[in-house]
């Protein structure tokens, strides 16, 4: 049997996605389930091993892994910090789609949840002819989007939704990210709205939060991140 495989992107960049994939890595980990997270794309990074992944492992807990250490789980990384398209020309190295597929499968053999960290928001271009909700959209992932509190982020995550919803992706969930807010009304307002949206587009994804003491409880089993076990 497969491992489940869920992609973790933003609504932008900075959203926190890569502390949001590491805490629900964390906490799919207490509850007794293998859970093995990977970078699509890492940008900006010198070294072989993805920036993200070594973030992930903090947070989670744990040493690196032997998927790690054989760039298992950061397939494609480059030096350069900007779009992995523009990244990848610059280094004359295109992304290998193949490669990271390859590796996510690998992945899946030996671990019951893996959580695949996108690049960049949803729309970011992995190559010239291919965006990321693309390559999800392909390879039949569900997604977990990561929004925030900061004013802007209803416009961002209602149009992330609705890419989702025009390409048919499983939108599994929104972790609205209220770590550091600077003004509590805009947050409030921000998530209420996101909510009544998703229900009027007839969409049953939940919405949990994460904010300066973590995860939501029960943020695992509201995602539905268990469904493997």
């Amino acid at each position: 049997m497969r491992g489940a495989v869920t992609v973790i992107s933003g609504i932008d960049t900075g959203t926190g996605k890569t502390v949001a994939t590491g805490l629900l890595a964390r906490a799919v980990l207490d509850r007794g389930v293998s859970v093995i997270t990977q970078k699509i794309v890492q940008t900006g990074c010198p070294g072989r091993i993805a920036e993200d992944i070594l973030e992930h492992r903090r947070l989670m807990g744990c040493e690196l892994t032997e998927e790690d250490l054989r760039g298992v789980t950061s397939p494609c990384v480059f030096a350069y910090p900007a779009s992995p398209h523009l990244a990848a020309r610059l280094e004359n190295r295109p992304v290998d789609v193949m490669a990271i597929r390859r590796s996510t499968f690998r992945l899946q053999h030996r671990y019951t949840t893996v959580l695949l960290e996108g690049a960049g928001g949803l729309l970011v271009p992995l190559s010239s002819d291919l965006l990321l909700a693309d390559y999800i959209r392909d390879a039949g992932y569900p997604l977990l989007l990561v929004s925030s509190s900061r004013l802007g982020s209803i416009n961002h995550t209602l149009l992330a939704v609705e890419a989702c919803m025009k390409r048919g992706i499983h939108l599994q969930g929104i972790v609205f990210n209220r770590f550091q807010e600077t003004d509590r009304l805009i947050a409030d307002d921000a998530i209420g709205t996101i909510r009544h949206f998703l229900k009027r587009y007839g969409l049953s994804a939940p919405v949990v939060t994460l904010d300066e003491n973590g995860l939501e409880k029960h943020a695992p089993e509201l995602l539905g991140l268990l469904s493997g076990e």
